[in-house]
């Protein structure tokens, strides 16, 4: 029987550990504000982030939330880097494009890759992660 316990308590510790080394590496959720992207080289910056670190952390949560002069950056008309893109959003980034950004500037969904979400406003969007927990991050810089 004592060792009947023995093994119990091993088991449940081992599970136990296990559970808790994938809370961990899941635990990340970052959320990103892209706002200036009319400059090919703060994409290049920012696509070069993102896959940095989806590699370091590829359990974690990845939103980019993309309003005022970073729509450029999902137009396969104006970016340089669709590419990197869509394989960034093959591993789990969620590209997020502000609709009160796309009124204001008179660009429809039809200008974005299809990998594109929308959210009503950008900034609340933002905030909203914020206060569940997410870590922000200004990208492209």
């Amino acid at each position: 029987m004592k060792n009947l316990t023995i093994l119990f308590v091993l088991l449940f510790g081992l599970i136990s550990i296990g559970t808790f080394a994938q809370k961990r590496q899941s635990k990340h959720k970052i959320v990103f504000q892209f706002t200036n992207a009319n400059d090919t080289i703060q994409q290049k910056a920012f696509a070069n982030q993102l896959y940095n670190l989806t590699a370091h952390w590829p359990k974690a949560k990845y939103e980019v939330v993309v309003y005022n002069m970073g729509l450029e950056f999902l137009m396969p008309s104006k970016s340089k880097h669709i590419a990197a893109i869509k394989a960034l959003h093959a591993k789990g980034v969620r590209f997020l494009v502000c609709e009160n950004t796309m009124t204001t500037r008179k660009i429809t969904k039809e200008q974005f890759i299809p990998e594109v979400e929308y959210v009503a406003a950008g900034i609340a969007e933002i905030v909203e992660k914020q206060e569940q927990g997410w870590s922000y991050i200004k990208g492209g810089f």
